[in-house]
């Protein structure tokens, strides 16, 4: 095996290179230390993935909420921004009273996400349905957004 020197590009020119422009010398090694951070770190709790698609007359937003009642969920739509907030609610741990006598208290932790929507949804339209721990949000298009296929007459 031989091993090959790496050696920095050289920066230097008749035009002075301005601070936003420079490109730094580790850029792979930036994005995989940040990679690995994130693959590390616990996801943040009030978050949650959220799944975007559409076909030729709606769009759809498809959100796994596991464990949350169907009446802790909470769909907003204003301004072109569809806001998702779930309250998930634990039970209390069997276990000893604290100091004061009381048993623990049943836990609820609230998860959000917003995602904006392209213009061309008609608002006063949405559905939602949640099945099976996951919430779906149909979002029709507008007709004049929608695809129309035009024949052509052959003379």
């Amino acid at each position: 095996m031989r091993l090959v020197r790496y050696t920095y590009p050289n920066y230097r020119s008749f035009v002075p290179v301005l601070g936003s422009l420079a490109r730094s010398p580790w850029p792979g090694l930036e994005n995989e230390i940040d990679r690995l951070f994130e693959s590390a770190l616990p996801v943040p709790v009030s978050r949650f993935p959220v799944d975007l698609f559409e076909d030729q007359a709606n769009a759809y937003v498809r959100a796994e909420l596991p464990g949350v009642s169907r009446d802790d969920i909470n769909v907003e739509l204003a301004d072109g921004v569809i806001t998702v907030t779930a309250t998930r609610k634990t039970p209390a741990t069997e276990g000893p009273a604290d100091s004061t006598g009381a048993q623990p208290a049943e836990k609820s932790t609230a998860v959000t996400r917003s995602v904006t929507l392209p213009d061309e949804v008609q608002a006063d339209k949405v559905g939602a349905t949640y099945e099976n721990g996951v919430l779906t949000v149909t979002l029709p298009k507008r007709e004049e957004a929608q695809p129309k296929k035009i024949t052509v007459a052959v003379k």
